[in-house]
């Protein structure tokens, strides 16, 4: 392993120890969060509340330096609300850009599914393209603009469903359980302690910084470096296009699957600590990049069938090469 694959192995692992002392028990959304990071895409996290998905993200930009700003999706929520609006200066009599939230290194949108159409789309040219357009004028974004973007899986009222082409542009769709009983003890321990508590060890410093953003970018390359044989290319490709072919399911996913498929795998390779991606990469990352960019039959869906079954099932069904 070269010498820049060994320092990005070193600093995963010291954000993963310095976000564990904050997040309990959610050890795997972790590396989902750090694989988004470290392939500059973007993640939709579904949990129900409580279970840190907010603190989480903040806990993660503290970890590596970078800004950080939540917008709170609602119903009245308006485009200019999230990119922001020129506004007339009589001082100077010109029109002064005030930024939206958007302008920063991590965005976290809270509840996404709660704001129209129209608001949800003000977010595509931001996470596709990483730039804006306010008033025919494009504005650049940091490069490691990244969205998470939450929502709550058990409350419809009052929601707007993502579209399509707005999920295929989340590279994972993470969920958030709730702890188990032991971690879940422990947390409500710390509780009793008013510096144990989560927000103030952020507020205090107890959580350290270990990477900043211009470290991150220049590690990004590294990952190129990892060995993803051919025959591992052709397997994520039938996996991706098995999907277009189940009965059960109505829509597959497209092409942009095939290639965070292939971008997931390095990733997750990378955080265990290897130079070379394995089969067992990429069928770890299959639901994470797969179930929210396909739709199932209404038929199946009536009879109890779910997507994760039919991931075990497809992955049955593809030869996994030697």
């Amino acid at each position: 392993m070269n010498k820049e694959l060994e320092e990005l192995k070193e600093v995963l692992h010291q954000a993963r120890e310095e976000i564990g002392k904050v997040i309990i028990g959610q050890e795997k959304v972790i590396d989902q969060m750090l694989i988004t990071i470290l392939t500059g895409q973007h993640a939709l996290i579904e949990g129900v509340p409580g279970v840190a998905k907010t603190l989480l993200v903040r806990t993660l930009a503290q970890v590596l330096g970078a800004d950080f700003n939540r917008i709170q999706f609602t119903p009245d929520l308006m485009p200019t609300d999230i990119t922001g609006t020129n506004i007339f200066n009589l001082q100077t009599n010109t029109f002064d850009l005030v930024k939206g939230p958007v302008f920063t290194s991590f965005l976290l949108g809270d509840e996404i599914n709660r704001a129209p159409a129209k608001t949800q789309s003000a977010l595509l040219q931001a996470m596709q393209e990483r730039c804006v357009t306010i008033d025919r004028t494009t504005h650049e974004l940091p490069a490691e603009f990244t969205v998470f973007a939450t929502q709550n899986p058990i409350e419809y009222e009052g929601t707007y469903p993502l579209p399509e082409a707005q999920k295929d542009r989340f590279l994972l769709k993470i969920v958030m359980d709730v702890p188990d009983k032991e971690d879940e003890l422990e947390l409500a321990t710390r509780m009793l302690v008013a510096e144990q508590r989560p927000e103030q060890a952020l507020a205090s410093g107890a959580v350290k910084n270990v990477l900043s953003i211009n470290d991150l970018n220049r590690l990004r390359p590294s990952l190129d470096q990892l060995t993803t044989r051919e025959e591992l290319v052709g397997y994520t490709v039938d996996i991706v296009r098995q999907t277009r072919e189940q009965e059960s399911i109505l829509v597959g996913a497209g092409p942009r699957a095939t290639q965070g498929l292939i971008l997931a795998a390095r990733a997750r390779a990378a955080i265990d600590g290897r130079d070379y991606v394995s089969p067992d990469d990429i069928k770890n990352m299959v639901p994470y990049v797969l179930s929210h960019r396909i739709i199932l039959r209404p038929e199946y869906e009536i009879e109890g069938l779910t997507i994760p079954e039919i991931l075990n099932t497809l992955l049955e069904q593809v030869t996994v090469p030697r």
